[in-house]
């Protein structure tokens, strides 16, 4: 295709990321996970209708402000306040946990910190949506489960902005001191923000107030308070993602709510699509297939590790082992904003192209593979009544099929074991026994003769003739 997309091209996009994120729907699966492959399908590694990344990507960028502009608008922060003791100190523990664990691999892999603290980062978020369709699933989205698990969700996308200022930060040679300034204020600004807008019931937004009710003005608004608040961050230092974060949490505890999102969430629809189309194209199917067991390797480790990790800050805090291991589970997938983080640390050469594509294919994997976590989130749900007194106890509950499975596969695998030995044993002492019989046949056979006498003897006398 050449430098830019033509009518034709758009169209064809527009139809695949629909009609894929239509399917995966319908699977039970997030829309964003049919936007990535439709990605792959248009993309070099599918039928290359897209060569270039490039092409979509200044969309792409828009696409994650308004990411954050609407996760910021969505949160709430009256909830988040009530939990906001549990929810901080488990995020807060994760990430320095898996920062930590990042760090102690470096010695044996030779990484750089940076790496280190980019694949921590990457580590410890779970992804919103994909958690909040869980909770619905299972029903326990208004249960203590449900608003420990959000608070928890919530803790991590306000954590979202100080990584990206810290991935800034890594991108030059020397130590910036003025990195910690920055990563105060953005704590700062949101803790502010947190704790005055949690207070009061409502406010009003100038701009946005002035607008409402205009079917022209109210999308043009909505979209300059975003776009604008990003604009002023990164003027000021910081990232403009965060710009567009703490705007949507503006917003979200205004009396304009719902009249911005109702106006501005087509537009951020299309966005969101264009990028996690382009994530899509990132996916390199040669480099997966190359590196499958490495690939495969680190999504079952950061599932169980995370799983592992949060029952157990959960169980620290108080919370029984079942509301622990279920909250766990449905935060034990990878979130898209590993793509964000990912996309943030190629652009100012924190990470190289490489690393990057084993960041992208591990997320999709996470993303793609949530209903194994959903089923045993389920199998929880459904033994509610039952309240097992250890973690042993819960898993024995929870996944006692496949233990009774394990258990006789194990048991007949020991028989067929022992039978193979007897059989092997039986076989060596037939093939003994032919062995020796076949070298006695082979040795040839003397005549016998009778025995000589005693040298000392003499002869018999021999008797007369009668």
């Amino acid at each position: 295709m050449e430098s830019s997309l033509d009518l034709t091209g758009i169209a064809v996009v527009v139809s695949a990321a629909t009609l894929c994120g239509t399917l995966l729907r319908r699977l039970g699966q997030p829309a964003i996970v049919g936007y990535i492959f439709a990605g792959i399908l248009l993309g070099p590694s599918g039928l290359a209708l897209i060569s270039d990344r490039g092409q979509v990507a200044t969309l792409a960028e828009l696409g994650v402000l308004m990411l954050l502009y609407f996760v910021g608008m969505e949160l709430s922060l009256r909830s988040f306040r009530r939990s906001w003791r549990i929810a901080v100190f488990t995020a807060l523990l994760q990430i320095v946990a898996s920062v930590i664990l990042l760090l102690a691999f470096t010695r044996f892999f030779d990484w750089p910190a940076s790496h280190a603290i980019l694949f921590g980062f990457v580590l410890a978020l779970s992804s919103t949506v994909v958690a909040i369709r869980m909770l619905e699933e299972v029903g326990e989205l208004r249960t203590r489960v449900g608003r420990i698990t959000v608070g928890v969700l919530v803790a991590q996308d306000l954590a979202v902005a100080p990584m990206l200022i810290v991935i800034d930060g890594m991108s030059g040679e020397a130590f910036q001191f003025s990195l910690i300034f920055k990563i105060i204020l953005s704590i700062g600004l949101l803790a502010a923000a947190t704790i005055y807008l949690s207070r009061r019931r409502h406010v009003n937004l100038p701009l946005v107030a002035v607008t409402v009710g205009s079917v022209d003005l109210t999308p043009v608004a909505a979209l300059t308070w975003c776009f604008g608040f990003a604009a002023i961050a990164g003027i000021v230092g910081l990232s403009p993602a965060f710009g567009a974060f703490f705007a949507g949490l503006l917003i979200g505890s205004s009396a304009q709510r719902h009249a911005v999102g109702e106006t501005a969430r087509p537009v951020q629809s299309v966005l969101l699509m264009v990028f996690f189309l382009s994530i899509g194209l990132l996916i390199d199917l040669g480099f997966l297939w190359e590196n499958i067991g490495l690939v495969l390797l680190l999504w079952l480790f950061i599932a169980v590790f995370k799983t592992a990790l949060n029952t157990g800050v959960l169980r620290f805090m108080g919370e029984p082992w079942r509301r622990a291991f279920l909250s766990s589970l449905i935060l034990a997938q990878i979130g898209e904003f590993s793509f964000v983080l990912g996309a943030a640390a190629i652009d100012r050469q924190v990470i190289d192209a490489d690393i990057h594509r084993l960041i992208v294919a591990v997320t999709v994997i996470s993303l793609v593979t949530s209903p194994l976590w959903l089923n045993s989130a389920r199998r929880v749900h459904h033994r509610a009544a039952q309240h097992p007194a250890t973690l042993g106890a819960l898993l024995r509950l929870v996944y006692f099929r496949e233990w009774r499975l394990t258990r006789r596969v194990s048991v007949a695998l020991a028989a067929l074991a022992v039978t193979g030995i007897e059989k092997a044993q039986a076989l060596f002492e037939r093939v003994s026994r032919r062995n020796t019989s076949r070298a006695t046949a082979q040795v040839p056979q003397q005549e016998v003769l009778p025995p000589l006498p005693p040298p000392d003897s003499e002869p018999e006398p021999r008797k007369p003739d009668a």
